[in-house]
C-alpha cells in the first residue's frame, strides 16, 4: 500500500496534464473500491488529501469541472467512513475545512466521482464552461469566531427543524408534480419554500465560518447537504 500510494502522488504532484491527472484519479477509484484499510488508511491522511488532491482545485491546475467534482467527492466520501478500521479524522478535518471556505460540494445521492456529478446550486453560479476553476480554493474573509450559549443554540436547532421541515414538503411537492402538468398552487408554495430554504443555506454557510461548537457544525453540514439536495431537484 505505501508503494502504491506513493505512486498515486508521484502522478498528481505538480502535474498540469489532465489526461493523467483523470486517469490516476480513475486508478485512485478502483484501488479504493478494492484494497482494503491498510491502503484506504493512507490516502485518508492529510499529506495525501490534502497536499495532493485538494491542491489539485488551484486555478493554476486548470482542471475540468468534472475532475474537481470527482476529487470533491472523493474528500465527501471518505469524510463519512469507510467500512473496517480506518481512521478518518483527518480528511474529516479536511472536509470541514473545505466547507467552511465556501467550497461546493457536488451533490452526495450523484455517482461516486464520476463525471456526470452535478455540483450544489449557486445563486452565484455561471456556465462550467465559462468558469472552469469556480470551485478553486480562493481565500475567504476571516471573523471572529463564535461560541453560541446554550439558549442560542436550541433558538437554532428550532430553526434547522424548520428547514427540515421544509426540505420534507419541497421533496414531496417535486415528487408529487410532473413537468408541464404542475399544479399551481404546488408551485406557488414551491417558490416560497425555495427562497426561504436559499435564505437559509447563506445563514448555514456564514454559521460554519463562525461557529466553534463541533455537536453544531456536524447539525449545520447536515442540514446543508439536505438543503443542497432539495435545491438541486428543484433546479432540474
Amino acid at each position: 500500500p505505501k508503494d502504491a500510494v506513493k505512486a498515486l502522488k508521484k502522478k498528481l504532484s505538480k502535474n498540469c496534464n489532465h489526461k493523467e491527472i483523470r486517469l490516476t484519479l480513475s486508478l485512485l477509484d478502483m484501488c479504493i473500491e478494492n484494497c482494503g484499510p491498510r491502503f484506504q488508511s493512507l490516502v485518508v491522511k492529510k499529506d495525501f488529501c490534502k497536499d495532493k488532491l485538494v491542491k489539485l482545485l488551484n486555478p493554476r491546475f486548470n482542471l475540468p469541472i468534472d475532475m474537481q467534482e470527482k476529487i470533491l467527492t472523493f474528500i465527501m466520501t471518505w469524510a463519512r467512513g469507510f467500512q473496517g478500521m480506518v481512521d478518518v479524522s483527518e480528511v474529516k478535518e479536511v472536509y470541514l475545512e473545505l466547507l467552511k471556505k465556501g467550497v461546493e460540494f457536488p451533490s452526495p445521492d450523484a455517482s461516486r466521482g464520476g463525471p456526470k456529478t452535478s455540483s450544489q446550486p449557486s445563486t452565484k453560479s455561471s456556465p462550467s464552461s465559462a468558469n472552469p476553476a469556480k470551485r478553486s480554493l480562493l481565500p475567504l474573509p476571516t471573523g471572529p469566531t463564535l461560541l453560541l450559549t446554550p439558549e442560542q443554540i436550541g433558538k437554532l436547532y428550532s430553526e434547522l427543524d424548520m428547514a427540515k421541515m421544509n426540505v420534507r414538503v419541497m421533496s414531496s411537492i417535486l415528487k408529487e408534480n410532473v413537468p408541464g402538468s404542475e399544479n399551481p398552487d404546488d408551485m406557488n408554495l414551491l417558490q416560497k419554500l425555495y427562497k426561504t430554504c436559499r435564505m437559509m443555506q447563506e445563514r448555514i454557510m456564514e454559521l460554519l465560518v463562525t461557529v466553534e461548537n463541533e455537536d453544531v457544525i456536524v447539525e449545520l453540514i447536515q442540514v446543508n447537504e439536505d438543503l443542497n439536495n432539495v435545491l438541486l431537484g428543484h433546479e432540474r
